[in-house]
């Protein structure tokens, strides 16, 4: 997957084993980019990349 490829909620949700509230808390908090096309959410994997690196990051 390259860093311009969007994941649904859903792909990010089984990602990170997080339920759909979690992940759009992620999203309000800013802590997740997204982008809405519509009606439809969208994450970059680029963000989703750069979220789990952060997390990576804080607990080192």
């Amino acid at each position: 997957m390259s860093d311009d490829d969007l994941m649904t909620v859903r792909e990010v949700m089984a990602r990170l084993k997080l339920g759909r509230s979690a992940v759009y808390d992620l999203i309000r908090s800013k802590r997740l980019r997204s982008i809405t096309i519509g009606r439809a959410r969208r994450i970059p994997y680029g963000a989703y990349r750069a979220f789990v690196a952060s997390q990576l990051k804080e607990t080192a």
